[in-house]
């Protein structure tokens, strides 16, 4: 069963509290260890707690810091995203989420609440939090106010709206509906929906929108005369005691709450003995209007009943406070346990917790966005701390992500070059390095034992000492020679310079791994919902059949390695067995290869691009296919197609490319684009060391 589940809303007082706390509630029945987390919660003054975290942590008595239990504050969510930094959201988000995750066997999420100006950007944010935690979504609406046209065509966009997301919807609760209007709901939304979820219709239940004498004390600003002990009375109808008493007792119903003026001793005197009385409903609370204390004998005489009925003042008039009652949107709090109750009962009534935790045990998620990618790369490498070095230590670029990595505690750094250029250019930019090591190569200590071990290695192929010397000099060899003798775990260069410069040093000592005849790459292309993984765009130009089905093979278990399913799509300009040519020929071949030597493997081959990748067209071509549509792993029969495809996609979509990570070699060396961002490295360094952890 999936660790998580995301309780979503699509406007502001759904009754979110009812699914959380009835799922609360079953869950902790289920399982030993049960977390609670709010991606984005209301604003509130300090010192104060978020009354959703405050509720359910108490009343579950559930050990989570306050402070672990939500990532932000709505205002912080609103000025991240208006800087333009959505991205910080997500990653603050799921940052938190992760820490809750290691600790806990289920974490239900609730999400925000619609309740203040941020409330315009909420319904997007949801999803997308939902997308990038990887958890499926149980939705719900509230149907008051709304007509039935009006709801359930709401409901049904939202649900499509997630659904074209790939975010997998168990349920969705038309809450708040009139008893009769329950069964016509519950039809009309199935009719809507079809098959697309499960329907659960819910009834409004007065004492839940009511809202407690604490809540209008609070509310209006007022001053507890008496009573302070029972403020969490539940209020039911409310009524001005303005007429003559004989005629208001009449008015009395369950719960009422009685507004009067504070000079009106008789409708005070009056309702207490009611609420005294077998012959009238009970007195939820008194609320005296226009700043009026009664008078002295009054009070002493107020004193001496022994009533649960508190009795506030107000200082507005009891017109405007009859309205600000009115208006109050109540909610559930820890001491409210008559609403808790009600609350959790509403949902074993109406709502099936079994089916929902049965569409749990099935799902499955729908592939990792970049943002958890990312995340996860990064948490990956600071499991176990390798050291790479990057030989091109005087670039700026190098310099700062150099800087940042080393600061933030992901790796070890070594940067090659010029001691004294380094450390001047990193001032001008701004960048402490105090947390790395630079070395120049030609006054290193280990200069001649590299020197040394290089002339054993190569002079089978004319290599004299004074050569060997030379190539030391050199940062690449320098650096690769740091890996192959076990002082780095991994190189990273090619901002600077070539290709070829950057892996010739590894072909000629470091080597390829057994039974790897052709070294190539991937990338990891970081799309807008899913990460793919290209290769070879990087390295091998005209690849032959045989070594087009070898880099699928590496491919795939690269994807795997990072947490990729690995389903791999062998592009060419033709689908299926309609193309004709020298070309698409030698992808047939090649995926029959990978077949034959690797029957495990999903593969599909030959198929175009969007056949690869597009549901839609993918079962169209492809109708009997495990891959069409879905493919991961995409493999591009020649480095001129490659290397275009992976450069247009990333300028035109403004996709993160991760790499080129080489595939292949006995130890880690990795090459960057002379085009390459600080992000660039930042990526390939991580992606550098989790190789190193692997080997």
């Amino acid at each position: 069963m999936t660790k998580a589940l995301y309780v979503a809303a699509l406007e502001s007082h759904s009754g979110k509290s009812i699914v959380v706390l009835g799922l609360m509630q079953l869950l902790l029945g289920k399982m030993a260890k049960v977390g609670y987390f709010r991606p984005v919660i209301s604003d509130v003054q300090e010192g104060e707690i978020d009354n959703h975290i405050n509720t359910v942590l108490s009343h579950f008595d559930l050990d989570i810091p306050v402070e672990d239990a939500y990532a932000l504050t709505q205002s912080q969510m609103v000025e991240m995203f208006n800087d333009g930094r959505k991205g910080d959201i997500l990653d603050s988000i799921i940052s938190k989420y992760k820490e809750l995750e290691q600790r806990f066997d289920f974490i239900l999420v609730e999400g925000s609440d619609f309740s203040s100006d941020g409330s315009v950007i909420e319904f997007d944010l949801n999803i997308d939090i939902a997308k990038n935690l990887g958890i499926p979504v149980i939705l719900i609406d509230n149907a008051k106010g709304n007509s039935l046209e009006e709801f359930c065509g709401n409901l049904g966009s939202a649900v499509n709206t997630y659904i074209k997301k790939d975010i997998e919807l168990i349920g969705v609760v038309a809450n708040k509906l009139r008893p009769e209007n329950i069964d016509i709901v519950n039809k009309r939304l199935n009719l809507e929906l079809k098959d697309k979820t499960v329907v659960f219709a819910v009834p409004r239940v007065s004492n839940l929108s009511h809202p407690t004498i604490r809540e209008i004390l609070k509310a209006l600003n007022g001053e507890v005369l008496f009573g302070a002990e029972s403020l969490n009375n539940q209020t039911g109808s409310f009524g001005v005691g303005a007429m003559q008493l004989h005629n208001y007792l009449n008015h009395l119903h369950e719960n009422s709450l009685v507004i009067t003026p504070g000079d009106r001793s008789d409708i005070i005197l009056g309702a207490l003995h009611a609420n005294l009385s077998d012959n009238y409903p009970t007195i939820s609370g008194i609320v005296l209007t226009g700043g009026i204390i009664p008078e002295p004998s009054i009070l002493k005489l107020l004193e001496g009943f022994e009533t649960h009925v508190p009795i506030i003042s107000v200082k507005q008039g009891t017109f405007d406070t009859t309205n600000a009652v009115g208006n109050i949107k109540s909610r559930i709090y820890p001491e409210s346990k008559q609403k808790i109750a009600t609350s959790i009962s509403l949902f074993n009534s109406y709502i099936d917790g079994e089916l929902l935790l049965e569409r749990l045990k099935t799902y499955e998620p729908k592939g990792t966005t970049p943002r958890m990618f990312q995340y996860n790369l990064v948490q990956r490498a600071k499991t176990s701390k390798k050291h790479i070095v990057l030989p091109e230590g005087e670039d700026a670029r190098i310099i700062e992500a150099a800087s940042e990595l080393s600061t933030l505690g992901i790796v070890k750094i070594t940067l090659l070059g010029n001691k004294e250029k380094i450390e001047k250019k990193a001032m001008q930019l701004g960048f402490d390095l105090s947390h790395l090591s630079i070395l120049d190569p030609g006054t290193a200590p280990n200069f001649e034992s590299y020197a040394n071990t290089f002339y054993e290695l190569r002079k089978h192929k004319g290599v004299n000492m004074d050569i060997a010397r030379d190539s030391m000099l050199d940062v690449s060899y320098f650096g690769t020679m740091m890996v192959y003798q076990g002082d780095a775990d991994g190189m990273v260069s090619g901002a600077v310079h070539t290709t070829q410069h950057t892996i010739r040093p590894a072909l000629q000592f470091v080597k390829t791994k057994p039974g790897i005849k052709v070294v190539s790459s991937v990338f990891f292309m970081c799309l807008e919902n899913r990460v793919s993984v290209f290769g070879d765009c990087a390295i091998n130009p005209n690849p032959t059949a045989e070594q087009l089905a070898e880099i699928a093979i590496s491919s795939a278990a690269s994807a795997e390695a990072f947490g990729i399913k690995a389903k791999i799509a062998m592009l060419s300009y033709s689908s299926g067995s309609s193309g004709k040519g020298d070309d698409v020929d030698k992808v047939r071949l090649a995926t029959e290869l990978v077949k034959k030597s690797n029957p495990e493997l999903q593969i599909e081959g030959p198929i175009q691009y969007d056949a690869a990748v597009d549901p839609l067209i993918g079962k169209s071509k492809l109708p009997n296919s495990e891959v069409a549509g879905q493919a991961s792993v995409l493999i591009f029969p020649d480095l001129n197609t490659g290397n275009n495809t992976y450069k247009a996609v990333q300028r035109e979509t403004g996709a993160v490319a991760i790499g080129p990570m080489l595939q292949g070699l006995n130890k880690p060396v990795n090459d960057l684009s002379r085009g390459c961002t600080v992000e660039d490295v930042f990526n390939t360094v991580i992606v550098t060391a989790i190789q190193a952890q692997e080997k």
